[in-house]
């Protein structure tokens, strides 16, 4: 089969009935789970967005299927508040790169019964449930309307997802009119539903945020692991492009990264509560981490950053502390390949490094299962390459059929509750 075909057949199976295994979380009593989430970030040092009388429209693919929604939206790296006119929220119609809303399905969102209201400065906000039902697979229309002069300074900077700006307030409207076309999510990070089981949440960089795939295709790992489990755990995908272990951004001064680095979010040690812990329903997490502990240094970040294995070793230590503290099991997956990569991330002494570190996750047993991602997309005839069947171009990050296979990778049986 073509890895078209493939990755087609996975995704239509995300909405199909029917189950992989007989999980026990069906036995859980319902409760609010996470089916979709994003990261947000503040901004680079320069003017932001301002949006004033306009919407935002949003479209979210759910990992699983509930009898209501709550949305979280968020002004956490905000300084001011932010006024939210009016929410709305329908199942999508269409695919792709589509906006519109089924009619009948639009709904209105509370917030502590008010349809207007205002997020404090450096705070999220969750919503009332919304008694819209939806299933495993589906994609969301979340209209965000934003009345007043509003600096965009809260987002998920990398959505692989055409969102779109229009004029006025048209958040109940079935179909908008675009004034603009942005791959972000603007002041939304969280879905979740009520439903039995749990969440996953993958925690990981630009290869778990799904860089080089397929826009509108929802081709990202975490998307297609979502479609093997058939909507019996929600996955929460809480990866970031250019996120680190240890590091939150710090270009160095003068150099391009100046004007993209803070995209790359606050280090996965520093927003793991925020995350991880926070995302409802939660169960497990899926920690892909290190890549760019290893290649910031001298690149997007100061040379005096660099670390060793034994750092990396003590970061993921602590996520595995912290996830046991709060209840989650936690699984390590391996560091994928880069050699020769255009980004000039790959050294003797980083594969070196990642060699030590895939070694510890595979062998110490501290965490809870491992995930071999380096096994799966590694090139037979040069292991520390990625499989060219696989590789996106950049030699670091997979193309569409890699992240099928990464997803194919990831043992099923770790996700028993």
């Amino acid at each position: 089969m073509s890895t078209r075909r493939q990755l087609l057949a996975v995704s239509a199976g995300a909405a199909a009935a029917g189950m992989l295994y007989e999980s026990p979380a069906q036995a859980h009593e319902k409760r609010w789970v996470a089916s979709w989430a994003a990261v947000p970030t503040t901004i680079p040092p320069a003017p932001p967005l301002v949006l004033t009388d306009q919407t935002v429209r949003h479209v979210v693919h759910l990992s699983i299927g509930g009898d209501q929604l709550r949305i979280r939206l968020t002004n956490e790296f905000g300084e001011t508040p932010l006024r939210i006119g009016e929410v709305h929220v329908a199942r999508r119609s269409g695919s792709g790169a589509s906006t519109d809303a089924v009619s009948g399905t639009d709904h209105r969102v509370t917030f502590g019964g008010r349809g207007s209201v205002t997020v404090p400065a450096g705070a999220p906000i969750v919503s009332d449930p919304v008694g819209l039902r939806v299933a495993a697979g589906q994609d969301l229309v979340i209209s965000v309307y934003l009345p007043q002069a509003t600096p965009v300074t809260t987002l998920a900077a990398f959505a692989f997802q055409d969102n779109v700006i229009a004029a006025g307030n048209v958040t109940g409207a079935r179909t908008v009119t675009a004034t603009s076309v942005i791959q972000q999510y603007l002041f939304l990070s969280g879905v979740s539903v009520h439903a039995s089981g749990g969440s996953i949440v993958t925690l990981g960089d630009s290869i778990t945020n799904g860089a080089n795939t397929a826009a509108n295709a929802n081709h990202r790992w975490p998307d297609l692991l979502s479609a093997r489990l058939k909507g019996s755990l929600g996955v929460a995908n809480v990866g970031v492009s250019g996120n680190r272990l240890l590091h939150d951004p710090n270009p160095p001064a003068g150099s391009p990264a100046v004007g993209y680095a803070a995209y790359f979010g606050q280090s996965a040690l520093r927003r793991f509560d925020r995350e991880v812990v926070a995302q409802p329903g939660a169960e497990f997490l899926v920690v892909l981490l290190g890549v760019n502990d290893l290649g910031h240094p001298g690149t997007s970040a100061p040379p005096d950053e660099v670390v060793g294995a034994d750092d990396l070793i003590w970061g993921h230590r602590q996520l595995i502390a912290r996830a046991h503290l709060a209840g989650l099991r936690a699984y390590g997956a391996t560091v994928l390949p880069f050699k020769d990569d255009t980004l000039g991330f790959y050294s003797a002494e980083n594969e070196r490094k990642r060699s030590v570190l895939n070694r510890w996750i595979r062998t110490s047993g501290e965490y809870d299962g491992v995930i071999d991602f380096d096994a799966a997309v590694r090139d037979p005839a040069d292991p520390l390459r990625l499989n060219p069947a696989y590789d996106s171009g950049d030699h670091l990050h997979p193309n569409d059929a890699g992240m099928l296979a990464m997803a194919t990778a990831v043992p099923l049986r770790l996700f028993k509750i």
